[in-house]
């Protein structure tokens, strides 16, 4: 039974360092997965694309690198009179075993889940404004939250019709008078929400913004006048919808609203988030 004991502590040890081997190989092939799936832009900002991807190719090479030094200690290790440790080291390397034992874990979790996409219902529970939180602020307006970018800069120059749904609500951060837009014509995409508080003659047609990664998205988004009930867009459905700036009043607050000429659904697109 000893020798039996001392046998499996033995193999277990000597598989500890391919261990953290196989974990910082698996993190990096799952960093280039996501890579060549275009699935990064679903987790990270476009801006740390490059980063990512350089990250994840040296993994691989640190594994490798890893790899090759432990070859000649496997073998030393196998050799007479070279296999007696000390009980500390021993009790190190195995907690050192189990730590990467996770890490190894985490990214076979990553492997077996196929990231999505946020969703209405998690914009609903974000809170959807129709405006940029600005640098210290926080979507409820205050200073007191997290903070999110500043909104991009602000070019009366450019046609009203060729405004993203995103440049609106950053227009309209800049300058958040409603009438001021009245009649401008709109062209815009994005996915159906169906807030409890509008009526069922409106919808709310919203995007996400990424300002770093997934954990940080924040929807925004503006209602929309339909001229039958909002029931004939389930919610999640991605449109292009065409139309004039109107200014119309929800409880006692005036806000920025498309009236709609013409709805198309369209495909999701291959990135949803905005940035």
């Amino acid at each position: 039974m000893a020798f039996f004991n001392s046998s499996k502590s033995s193999v277990w040890k000597q598989s500890q360092p391919w261990l953290d081997v196989l974990a910082i190989f698996a993190w990096g092939v799952l960093l280039i997965k996501f890579w060549l799936t275009e699935e990064l832009a679903l987790l990270i900002h476009p801006n740390y694309f490059a980063l990512t991807v350089l990250g994840g190719f040296g993994l691989v090479a640190i594994a490798a690198l890893k790899a090759w030094h432990l070859l000649p200690i496997r073998r030393r290790q196998n050799s007479p009179g070279l296999n007696q440790n000390s009980g500390m080291q021993h009790l190190a390397a195995s907690g050192q075993g189990w730590s990467s034992m996770v890490v190894l874990v985490a990214a076979l979790v990553g492997f077996a889940i196929e990231p999505t996409v946020f969703a209405s219902d998690k914009a609903i529970q974000r809170q959807v404004t129709d405006f940029v939180p600005l640098a210290g602020q926080s979507q409820r307006g205050d200073l007191t939250d997290v903070t999110k970018l500043e909104p991009q800069s602000f070019n009366t120059k450019n046609k009203p019709e060729d405004r993203s749904l995103i440049g609106w609500v950053r227009t309209l951060t800049v300058y958040p008078e409603p009438d001021a837009y009245a009649g401008q014509p709109v062209n815009v995409q994005g996915f159906v929400i169906h807030p409890r508080e509008l009526p069922e003659e409106y919808l709310l047609l919203s995007r996400f913004i990424i300002t770093c990664c997934a954990a940080d998205v924040y929807p925004v988004g503006l209602p929309v006048k339909l001229t039958k009930n909002r029931s004939a867009y389930p919610p999640d459905t991605w449109l292009e919808i065409q139309g004039v700036m109107m200014t119309e009043k929800f409880g006692d607050r005036r806000q920025l609203t498309i009236q709609a000429s013409s709805i198309k659904e369209i495909p999701k697109p291959d990135n949803p988030y905005d940035s």
